[in-house]
């Protein structure tokens, strides 16, 4: 039988949805036995985020793609949960010299409609979460309200303009924010203190942007929040349907090192929570 609100639909029903969607970001388990197979699989570190009470509070997920931080809100029993992101690829953060080409290329890989796999997730989990299309530029108490929690996963990296993203958060966050954003280790190590990023400017990964551990906090800081909690660096595992890794010698190198200081292979990220300053 299955369980009430949950995708009325047997296994192989379920299988073919998550295997008709072009690439799932997020490896989420839908139900026992089924998987999502995602570029990046944050079920082994999600204990390590600073995480509050969100019980009972009102949470927003900035660029949520297949729902996995909005689904873990839920989760951990948020009253009610908004996923923001844009599924248009043509109004992404593309460097000048992918703006011609890139939402090509990501339509072709990744479909035409980056919210299938959310939808698939949705139904399949019985969920209640509403996604919403905005940029994290648009954040716009008039039109979505304030929140409780806002949480703003790996998303930083891929914006020419971070800060003013985190200050568009803010606008919309009364209660607490959890940014779990990616991190340079070896900036970390070399300048363990200084608020520095290094410019990547990768046009196919959208990548602008990547701090330091303090880097990151200091971001969040100038972006006018308080921080009351933040963790160590950690790691980000691959999942199944991550692109075959770079085997070159420099790049075994950078996985070693990521393991010696995050603790395991994967993206080196690390996470705080923060509180709007008055």
């Amino acid at each position: 039988m299955t369980e009430p609100g949950r995708f009325d639909a047997d296994e192989q029903s379920l299988r073919a949805a998550v295997g008709g969607n072009a690439l799932w970001y997020h490896t989420i388990e839908l139900r026992p036995g089924v998987v999502t197979p995602g570029w990046f699989d944050l079920r082994s570190i999600v204990e390590r985020m600073p995480w509050p009470d969100v019980a009972g509070k009102r949470c927003l997920d900035v660029g949520t793609y297949d729902g996995f931080l909005a689904f873990e809100l839920e989760r951990r029993g948020a009253r009610e949960v908004i996923a923001a992101d844009l599924s248009d690829h043509t109004r992404w953060d593309w460097l000048p010299e992918s703006r011609a080409s890139g939402p090509d290329y990501l339509a072709a890989i990744a479909g035409p409609d980056k919210a299938a796999g959310f939808k698939v997730a949705k139904n399949a989990l019985g969920s209640s979460v509403q996604r919403v299309e905005t940029s994290i530029y648009d954040l716009d108490c008039n039109r979505l309200g304030t929140f409780d929690v806002v949480v703003c996963g790996s998303i930083l990296l891929h914006l020419r303009d971070p800060l003013r993203a985190l200050e568009a958060i803010r606008r919309v966050c009364h209660g607490l924010l959890l940014s779990a954003e990616t991190i340079d280790l070896a900036l970390s190590v070399r300048h363990p203190r200084a608020g520095v990023a290094r410019i990547v400017g990768s046009e196919r990964l959208l990548h602008w942007w990547i701090p330091s551990l303090a880097g990151h906090r200091r971001m969040v800081h100038v972006a006018g929040f308080a921080i009351e909690r933040s963790t160590r660096p950690y790691a980000i595992p691959f999942g199944r349907g991550h692109p075959p890794l770079d085997r070159s010698p420099l790049e075994r190198t950078r996985r070693a090192f990521t393991r010696l200081v995050a603790g395991n292979h994967g993206i080196p990220h690390a996470a705080v929570l923060a509180r709007p300053r008055v």
